[in-house]
């Protein structure tokens, strides 16, 4: 079925990029209409499950085509590539990313009035070529009933398109440039595990992995319950399985009740995909987000009624700097080899890196350079794109680091940005008003952090390394998928926002995320504020924790718990909040199996734990297309944060 493994680069052919693009294509439109129209999110957890259920497809069409005509059969380098490419515009479509933008986009001079004063606090401060000022056009994007194919509605979006499309392209390529240099490091001189590789890579290197018996119990019990789910969304008479169960609801006596959100998901894939976190790291995850319930219950034992005083966002936003902090210290040898071979000081060993490290370092202030200028020409200063941009490349480092070392599926970080880092460190007076209009605009780049790029790039470099996929071939392939992805998602947002309307028919929530970008910007403006002193000192708090537990784990070898595990679940909202308890589930099996049966029966585990993953990513990827094709709410096909 599979070509064997070659211990030489494999050759790509044309034919493999351009199917590439036409999938970046096809998928941009399919996430982005699940997301808006029904709801159904596919970038809520990785590896994501229309990048998945598209390499199926493949495989299974590749395996007719091996037996037709076994030279127009994609090599297993060509497949993992397409999967990759398609990996890249989901990053960017969807509800994580680009619904939060188009949302912001639109939003301010539609809903400017008298009331909100939004005209004199800061509508002059957006520039003309940002994105569309007259309302009359805007008619249809939030009512329907129209068509985006209207020469007027081309006209006005054209440049906001081609603008915010090259600007994702070169702030992308920003993060791809580091997590090239960044891949020795972590992949040759630390062997981080890249955990969530491990199914793309078992379906496209293993040529008996779709014969595996324990494959298909995981399938098949997986692949029952969301079938049973489907078939309840078509039929309710017929009774499904939840997908969650609410402990909290049941909890209303004080001081117990100030444990918040409470919630046991069923989900299996989640089981599956975990597996392959350490067991220290699991543990770490699920440990800490019970510490979190466990202060909030103290707190109010004790007194404290608002959460907010526990400063667990602010200390969770210093954690996750300290992450960053840590990951260039110990990577900070490489680091300055790489800058010295850059300007010529000395000769490093860029033989087998994907782009040599002059040619990375070219390309790194060539975009790091083309992200200044887009926000300087926006209106923001350049000290303030200096401060906000450090603290974008240090989330992204903190969470490119976690998901290589841990492997987490799902990574929600609310609350914790760049912009809302600065108000509190910085202060509103100082930042002033053109500054944090321009950060409004770019708070969808770090509004919740599920699909980051970081981590799906440093990911798709790692899968590129164990395929033999040609470095300059791979880094084109990517940066093209997230070009034609940014221009394919645009027109996906547009065409379907003009026909079913924002606020008519869509059931996404495009709609509210200009409320929730602008409303803080408004309060901001009105009633300024100086920098809070307790969200400093709890940052710094966050930030000495996750030094104390990376010193604690290199100095005693028996301590389990670890920063990354802290950092997922420390905050108020996010990490794991929807998802620790199949994270339990699956830790306590590992444990178990490691424990009584050892590391041959953990092995031959694994493809029961991958068919989970695939019993329920196929069968919900099919139910999608069948709720298209009947224009059909079905919840099961992957809505909101149940999946």
């Amino acid at each position: 079925m599979h070509p064997p493994p070659s211990t030489s680069s494999e050759v790509i052919s044309k034919k493999a990029i351009i199917v590439g693009l036409v999938l970046v294509i096809v998928n941009a439109y399919w996430v982005g209409i699940a997301s808006e129209l029904w709801y159904a999110v596919y970038t809520l957890v990785s590896p994501f499950s229309n990048a998945v259920f598209t390499l199926v497809v493949l495989l299974a069409l590749n395996f007719v085509l091996g037996r037709i005509s076994p030279r127009a059969a994609f090599t297993r380098a060509e497949l993992l590539l397409i999967y990759i490419m398609v990996t890249m515009v989901s990053t960017i479509s969807g509800h994580a990313m680009m619904a939060i933008l188009m949302g912001t986009l639109a939003h301010p001079f539609w809903f400017e009035s008298a009331e909100n004063e939004w005209a004199q606090l800061f509508l002059h401060h957006i520039p003309e070529w940002l994105t569309v000022h007259d309302p009359e056009w805007l008619a249809g994007y939030y009512e329907g009933e129209s068509s985006f194919y209207l020469s007027e509605h081309l006209t006005v979006w054209i440049k906001p398109i081609l603008i915010w499309s090259g600007f994702i392209f070169i702030l992308y390529g920003s993060l791809l440039c580091l997590g090239l240099l960044l891949r020795k490091q972590w992949m040759e001189r630390e062997k981080l595990s890249f955990p969530l590789t491990q199914l793309p890579l078992q379906m496209t290197t293993n040529r008996s992995f779709f014969k595996l018996r324990s494959l298909w119990i995981g399938f098949g019990i997986a692949a029952l319950l969301r079938v049973l789910a489907g078939l309840h969304d078509l039929f309710p008479v017929i009774p499904a399985f939840p997908s969650s169960y609410r402990l909290d609801r049941h909890i209303t006596e004080r001081p117990w009740s100030a444990v918040g959100y409470v919630s046991m998901s069923f989900n299996l894939a989640i089981v599956g995909l975990t597996y392959f976190m350490p067991l220290d790291l699991s543990f770490s995850t699920w440990f800490f987000f019970w510490l979190t319930r466990a202060e909030r219950v103290i707190a109010s034992a004790v007194g404290v009624t608002n959460i907010s005083r526990l400063g667990l966002n602010d200390r969770a936003s210093g954690a996750w700097i300290g992450i960053a902090a840590l990951t260039l210290w110990m990577g900070r040898r490489h680091i300055i080899r790489f800058l010295r071979h850059a300007i010529g000081l000395e000769r490093g060993d860029d033989a087998n890196e994907p782009l040599t490290y002059r040619t990375t370092a070219i390309l790194s202030i060539l975009s790091v350079g083309g992200v200044f200028g887009f926000c300087y020409f926006a209106g923001m200063s350049l000290w303030v794109i200096t401060v906000f941009y450090v603290l974008f490349i240090a989330f992204a480092l903190a969470i490119g680091r976690v998901r290589a070392e841990l492997g987490p599926p799902y990574h929600e970080v609310i609350g914790i940005n760049p912009r809302q880092i600065m108000v509190n460190t910085i202060g509103t007076r100082v930042l002033g008003a053109p500054n944090l209009t321009v950060m409004t605009f770019l708070y969808a780049f770090n509004r919740c952090n599920r699909s980051h790029p970081m981590p799906n790039q440093i990911e798709s470099l790692r899968i590129g390394d164990q395929a033999r996929i040609p470095g300059k071939t791979l880094v084109l392939s990517m940066a093209l998928a997230i070009g034609v992805g940014a221009v394919a998602t645009f027109w996906t947002y547009l065409q379907v926002a003009y026909h079913y309307g924002v606020l008519a028919r869509c059931q996404g929530h495009v709609g509210h995320f200009g409320w929730e970008s602008f409303n803080p910007l408004q309060s901001w403006l009105q009633h300024p504020r100086e920098a809070n002193v307790s969200s400093i000192i709890f940052m710094s708090g966050g930030f000495g924790f996750v030094f104390l537990l990376h010193f604690l784990r290199t100095r005693l070898l028996w301590w389990t718990l670890h920063p990354s595990g802290y950092v997922l679940s420390g905050a108020s909202w996010g990490g794991l909040i929807y998802f620790w308890f199949p994270v339990m589930v699956s830790w306590f099996l590992k444990f178990m199996i490691l424990r009584f049966s050892g590391w041959h029966t953990y092995r031959k585990a694994i493809p029961f734990f991958l068919g989970l993953v695939l019993g329920d990513f196929i069968p919900r990827s099919v139910l999608s297309l069948i709720s298209f094709a009947l224009n059909l709410y079905m919840p099961s096909s992957g809505a909101g944060h149940s999946l």
